[in-house]
């Protein structure tokens, strides 16, 4: 049988990114609440979030990007959801194949590696030269994982960035419901494979996505 892969995304996928948004509020000097409910208005209008720094007044956000970066250092173990590297750990252990292929800076890598988090192929989208919801970002993908798109299940919270263009690209779709993205309202029914509510709903499902061969890899 074909090799069976499952690929994730990563911020809302393995990392609660509430240490993200709290880090950028302070250093902008905007309460939590007001901007995490900015946040979920752009989110609901369908806009890139960071209009959402327009929102609360402050367009200037990106000369605050190297202050960012010393306040939130990187991803810490705090920031692991808890069904991440269980998850991650059963499907392996079940055959699959894992990748993690995600929008993040390079660095996210060799943070992801010191969480314990060990997949066959890791990269990021500063790595690859690609961005989702780019068709290019899925054409490396693919080509990292030398995998065909239907042997690939592609996790991911955000409809726009993770569900339609993996779909486009051929992969097998898993929509995971957590996270802004996930659970702001969107118009039409998501054209996953599978939707789940946590890793641990995908580690019991995950045959679904290959009903031909239902709970195996």
């Amino acid at each position: 049988m074909a090799d069976r892969w499952v690929c994730f995304d990563v911020g809302e996928t393995l990392i609660d990114e509430t240490r993200v948004w709290s880090t950028w509020a302070d250093l902008l000097g905007v309460p939590r609440f007001t901007f995490m409910a900015a946040l979920g208005a752009v989110i609901a209008r369908g806009q890139d979030h960071r209009v959402a720094f327009e929102l609360v007044g402050r367009p200037d956000w990106t000369d605050l990007y190297t202050d960012f970066r010393a306040a939130y250092v990187g991803f810490r173990r705090e920031d692991l959801y808890p069904d991440a590297v269980p998850s991650i750990d059963a499907l392996k252990a079940l055959g699959y194949r894992i990748a993690i292929v995600a929008n993040q800076p390079a660095e996210r890598t060799a943070e992801l590696h010191a969480l314990g988090i060990e997949p066959e192929v890791m990269a990021m989208s500063a790595e690859l030269g690609a961005q989702k919801p780019a068709t290019d970002f899925y054409v490396r993908a693919l080509e990292l994982m030398a995998a065909e798109p239907s042997n690939v299940a592609y996790v991911g919270d955000r409809l726009d960035n993770d569900i339609l263009p993996s779909a486009a690209a051929g992969m097998r779709t898993v929509w995971l419901r957590r996270g802004p993205w996930g659970v702001i309202p969107t118009d039409g029914a998501p054209p996953a494979v599978l939707v789940i509510d946590s890793l641990t709903e995908l580690v019991e499902r995950i045959g679904e996505c290959w009903p031909d061969h239902p709970g195996a890899p």
